[in-house]
């Protein structure tokens, strides 16, 4: 069965134009084509990079973040207490007014100090500033040195000008050992977030970014089995542009570099919104679903992978839609929003608040027995608990 199985997955219609064969597909000394099993390797490379991120967190990017004065807000922790520690653990993490009540019934507590604790508790597990600010270095540190290789492998390919030369010869185009470990160290790369996914900094498109992860993979491996190398190293390099800009747009905003994270935050708009929808749509999609008909009849293959290029086209117009905002907020404003991925702490906003309150509350009585007594001293008199008051205002002396 599992034979069988085999065979009809690895069938050359759902791989190959009409016409060839894996037979034609034979490989020679001089001559070698992308192979399937050559993908196994991107599981013990995405382990040696899962391994070197986190040297290069220690070492590197959290010793930085310090010199560059990043530090983590001091967060008041909540006090133990088991009954709504087993309801946030196991029931729900941010409960409604009725389970509020009941909890502050069950704990003998007043209302306002369960609400505190759920807020407590809930900045507790979210990520610190210099966790993000590690997580944007090694992000950075990589897509530059990705681009940076795409550039140096791709520059001297024809397919990179005249984008017809994608299909010359497909699918018989000898695979070269610079696009193989390009294709490697990209494929790696996604396999090792999809690995640290769920300890890495949880955003609100969490589950767009396991889309994507997934979209990119699959994309990735069947283009090589295809052996659309070189559609697929063109995927690759437009992605990594924009992302270049990204990560040091958020180490900037994480070091309170307001000036330069605008700057760099309109850059990176400018550039994700030209690369995702304009370049992406022509010098790829376009290319495979027009150009590529120019040499072979549509198949599986075809059919797939286009699929898998407009998943990716739909995330490029669903972030477009949030940078579109930002940018609008960002010129109404003169300053860039908060991303609205990002999960903000809601002590930040909820206890300095009640702080606020409670401090202008006894600053406004404090004020009214100071000038109270300083008014009785100045004029001599006894003081407002020896007077009675009338209904007009007047004071009368006993």
């Amino acid at each position: 069965m599992a034979h069988s199985l085999y065979e009809w997955l690895w069938h050359h219609e759902f791989w190959l134009p009409p016409g060839i064969t894996w037979e034609d597909m034979q490989e020679s000394e001089d001559v070698h084509y992308p192979q399937p099993r050559d993908l196994l390797l991107s599981i013990p490379f995405a382990l040696i990079l899962v391994v070197i991120r986190r040297v290069f967190e220690r070492a590197i990017a959290l010793p930085l973040s310090n010199k560059l004065g990043v530090r983590d807000k001091q967060r008041p922790k909540a006090q133990p207490n088991p009954v709504l520690e087993t309801f946030y653990s196991t029931c729900c993490k941010n409960p409604g007014e009725g389970e509020m009540l009941s909890l502050a019934k069950q704990c003998d507590l007043p209302l306002r100090k369960v609400e505190r604790w759920f807020r407590r508790r809930r900045n507790m597990n979210r990520p610190s500033l210099s966790k993000k600010f590690c997580e944007a270095c090694w992000r950075f540190t990589f897509y530059i040195s990705s681009f940076v290789t795409g550039l140096a492998v791709l520059y001297d390919k024809p397919w990179l000008w005249d984008h017809r030369e994608c299909w010359t010869g497909y699918p018989q185009q000898p695979l070269q050992s610079s696009l193989f470990w390009y294709y490697l160290l990209e494929l790696s790369f996604y396999w090792s977030l999809v690995f640290t996914l769920p300890f890495d900094v949880k955003r609100k498109d969490f589950k767009e970014q396991i889309v994507h992860h997934a979209a990119t993979i699959f994309l990735i491996s069947f283009s090589y089995c295809a052996n659309y190398i070189r559609i697929g190293t063109l995927v690759m390099v437009i992605h990594d542009a924009s992302d270049c800009f990204l990560e040091p747009t958020k180490i900037f905003n994480y070091m309170k570099w307001k000036k330069t994270c605008d700057s760099l935050f309109m850059i990176f708009s400018t550039v994700f919104l030209i690369s995702r929808l304009v370049v992406f749509p022509y010098t790829v999609l376009y290319n495979t679903y027009y150009y590529s008909m120019e040499i072979f009849q549509p198949f599986f293959g075809y059919y797939f992978v286009n699929v898998l290029l407009i998943i990716l086209q739909l995330l490029h117009v669903f972030w477009s839609c949030l940078i579109i905002h930002m940018v609008y907020m960002f010129i109404l404003r003169g300053t860039m929003e908060k991303d609205m991925r990002s999960d903000t702490e809601e002590s930040d906003k909820d206890e300095e608040k009640e702080k606020i309150r409670e401090k202008e509350k006894n600053g406004i009585m404090y004020f009214s027995s100071v000038t109270s007594n300083s008014y009785i001293q100045r004029n001599g008199s006894e003081p407002l608990n020896n007077r009675t008051h009338l209904t007009n205002g007047h004071v009368k002396e006993r």
